[in-house]
């Protein structure tokens, strides 16, 4: 099978795409490797809600773009009756084209693997990519909720605030743990504090843990529950890593609710982030760093409560300016998002904080009707320098609009 890429009038860079299949292609199992749990009723749902596929193997794709010859490898899976290849494209000047065959020699195929591993002790799944610590999903039950610490960025440094910290005078909000989701009222229950008759959201089990020479996966179940363990919702996470150069790393992020139980309410406040990030402390605006939207707004006061496409902290870290921003996807609820960011380092995606935002007279509140879903989904990309440096416009075009194929 041949296929061309087109990058349209864009800079394709580090450009993850995913290409339909022939049913008949060949697989070789090598390259990829998945770990199956014991997914419940509740997770099985969900994948198939979300169409996650099962990943098979890893194809070779030779990719021409008339100088030159790579060899990269294609992650295949299979959705229902259709395999799906996913490449990442090293690069695509603005109006030009590359071809894509698959072939069978893997000689000189050029890849940063990601690998997981499960710590089942330590409750924690170490994503390595390219034999170095990219993250790690925490899961013990000594937190209030899962989240994904550290976050690694370009030159190894640490792109979010360390979490096994007690409260102290300079660590303030304790609850901001790195990479996260949480919300502030839930039916009247706080499941972003963990303060006082805070709720819970609690790790239930999960659905595969992949890894491969194009990215890994993690599909977890949690459960939301108020202080005393009564559930109050469903949560499917999936969390897509892959395989790109440490200057450029990228997360896909499915944030899946299910109202199993009865309605849900999802309450008007600031106190929330569907997809939630406290950053190092050096890259805080108060200390240096600089927040900007997909607008060109600048730090807290042109940035908090305002909509934008996407979100972007960077700061020094030891001596070098790293970033991480947040992709806002076109088909979530209330596109462009709204955005709880504060100069001391919080970055959240908040769809439903309008009376905070917008003032009295707007009611950003949700009810999610009984047995139904919301799904939300996001990018995150860290990535050297500002927003600017690092071309975040660029990569968000990446994001909702990939490059466009088609089979020759």
């Amino acid at each position: 099978m041949k296929f061309e890429i087109e990058a349209g009038p864009y800079l394709r860079e580090l450009a993850p795409v995913k290409i339909p299949l022939q049913n008949h292609v060949d697989v070789e199992p090598s390259g990829a490797q998945v770990v199956l749990a014991e997914p419940c009723d509740e997770m099985l749902k969900g994948i198939e809600r979300l169409s996650v596929g099962d990943v098979v193997g890893v194809k070779c794709a030779m990719v021409k773009d008339g100088r030159s010859t790579i060899i990269l490898p294609m992650q295949v899976e299979r959705e229902g009756d259709m395999l799906y290849g996913t490449l990442i494209i090293p690069r695509i000047e603005p109006n030009k084209s590359i071809t894509v065959e698959l072939v069978d020699k893997s000689e000189g195929c050029i890849a940063h693997p990601v690998s997981l591993r499960q710590l089942e002790d330590e409750k924690r799944v170490d994503v390595e990519i390219g034999g170095e610590l990219f993250t790690a999903y925490r899961y013990s039950e000594k937190y209030v909720r899962p989240f994904l610490y550290p976050l690694i960025g370009p030159f190894g440094r640490h792109l979010t605030r360390e979490v096994d910290v007690e409260a102290s005078e300079g660590f303030d909000h304790i609850h901001h743990r790195s990479l996260y989701t949480a919300w502030g009222d839930i039916n009247s229950v706080n499941v972003w504090s963990e303060e006082g008759a805070h709720g819970y959201m609690r790790h239930h089990c999960f659905g595969s843990l992949v890894s491969g020479d194009v990215y890994g996966r993690i599909c977890a179940h949690i459960t939301w529950t108020d202080h005393y363990g009564k559930p109050l919702m469903e949560q499917i996470a999936v969390y897509q890593f892959y395989g790109t150069p440490q200057s450029h790393r990228l997360i896909d992020m499915v944030v899946a609710f299910h109202a199993k139980y009865g309605p849900v309410r999802f309450g008007d406040t600031k106190e929330g982030g569907i997809v939630s990030i406290r950053v190092f402390p050096t890259m805080a605006v108060v200390n240096g760093g600089r927040l900007e939207n997909s607008y060109g707004a600048v730090n807290e006061a042109h940035v908090w409560g305002k909509r934008a496409h996407w979100c972007d902290y960077s700061g020094p870290v030891n001596g070098v300016w790293v970033g991480v921003a947040i992709f806002d996807n076109q088909r979530n609820l209330r596109h462009p998002t709204y955005w709880h960011a504060r100069d001391y380092g919080l970055m959240t995606a908040n769809p439903f904080g309008l009376s905070e935002f917008l003032g009295r007279g707007h009611d950003g509140s949700y009810v999610l009707g009984e047995g139904d879903w919301l799904v939300f989904r996001y990018r995150v990309y860290a990535h050297i320098g500002d927003a600017s440096v690092g071309r975040v416009g660029l990569h968000y075009i990446n994001y909702v609009a990939p490059p466009s194929f088609k089979l020759v």
